[in-house]
């Protein structure tokens, strides 16, 4: 299993390359709730999301072990695409995305003018057919978006800087969709946690019409999706978690299932309260936590305030999307509608 040490290393190899994010909190969202909600934006992340983290790490890495392939190939409903391609850029290497043709076409766009060649496909499972086809070519390396050490390693790096920007947390929310941030997040978590001699709990979240994570913790074994669900969080649409993110997952505090109108409704808050562009996929942590707070609440009343720690993933949103998101108006009703 990966280690904290393992996450420390990616910090080192992607700290010339990518952002350090802020940590925001809103003051008005904290009276609410009677809890410290912090806040790690990873909407100003290179290339607008966390994944930039990972994608270069493991291209870090390859050069570190002297084994840069001459081409990269990847699959990705959007933001593991443009990372990378941005990624690929930076190591000077040509890369070749495989894309469902429902994917948000801001991030096929995007992906594109970092210079990678996007070829379109019907449906997911096709693409993630033809990447496997073509990464039997010789000099071809395929990176997926989650299912491999050091694209966790480098999605792990977001926890640990924010817990270091951060340091007294009581719980960590990030979303899920194959499991590599999520991975990534309790390693970092976990490893501070023993470091410093005390609990902080990790949680995931996903939508519940795309569930195939819950499904899977349930029957401990990994359960798949028929098709692409019709989630808000496009950054949720995997089919399945991955091997590798599985057994991360499997360690866990908690792990919420969220309604569409709930990832709707904190994706406007969470863009009004903190005035930076926020993806659905990361809204939906914080449904997650506001579920979990009344749980703690009824068990602790008296108990002192929490610090919570929200891992906000992204803020690529194409128009459409933008649309469906504000078919109605949440902002004339309190968060307290989900607590």
């Amino acid at each position: 299993m990966l280690t904290l040490a393992d996450i420390n290393a990616a910090q080192q190899r992607v700290a010339p390359y990518v952002h350090k994010t802020p940590v925001l909190t809103s003051h008005l969202l904290n009276q609410w709730l009677g809890h410290n909600v912090y806040f790690k934006v990873e909407s100003l992340q290179k290339v607008g999301a966390f994944k930039a983290r990972g994608a270069c790490n493991a291209l870090a890495w390859l050069k570190e072990q002297e084994q840069l392939p001459k081409h990269i190939v990847a699959n990705s409903s959007g933001n593991h695409a443009q990372a990378v391609a941005w990624a690929a850029a930076q190591f000077q290497i040509p890369a070749t995305i495989f894309m469902p043709t429902n994917v948000s076409k801001i991030k096929a766009q995007a992906t594109k003018s970092y210079g990678a060649n996007v070829v379109l496909c019907n449906t997911r499972q096709e693409a993630d057919e033809r990447v496997a086809d073509a990464a039997e070519q010789t000099g071809f390396y395929w990176l997926p978006p989650y299912n491999h050490e050091q694209i966790i390693c480098g999605q792990g790096t977001c926890a640990l800087e924010a817990l270091q920007q951060q340091p007294d947390i009581d719980a960590v929310f990030a979303p899920c969709g194959g499991g590599g941030l999520l991975s990534g997040t309790y390693i970092a978590t976990n490893g501070i946690a023993e470091q410093q001699h005390k609990q902080i709990k990790v949680i995931g979240v996903e939508p519940l019409i795309a569930n195939d994570a819950a499904c899977s913790l349930r029957e401990n074994k990994i359960m798949t999706l028929s098709d692409t669900p019709s989630t808000l969080a496009d950054g949720a649409k995997t089919l399945s978690v991955g091997s590798l993110t599985f057994e991360y997952l499997k360690k866990l505090d908690g792990f919420y299932e969220v309604e569409e109108r709930a990832i709707a409704y904190w994706t406007q808050w969470l863009n009004h309260l903190l005035k930076v562009r926020i993806e659905p996929t990361s809204a939906m942590s914080m449904a997650a936590a506001v579920r979990w707070l009344k749980t703690h609440d009824a068990a602790q009343a008296s108990s002192k305030p929490l610090n919570l720690l929200i891992i906000i993933s992204g803020g690529n949103i194409d128009q459409k999307t933008m649309q469906t998101i504000w078919q109605t108006d949440y902002l004339t009703t309190l968060p307290q509608e989900f607590s």
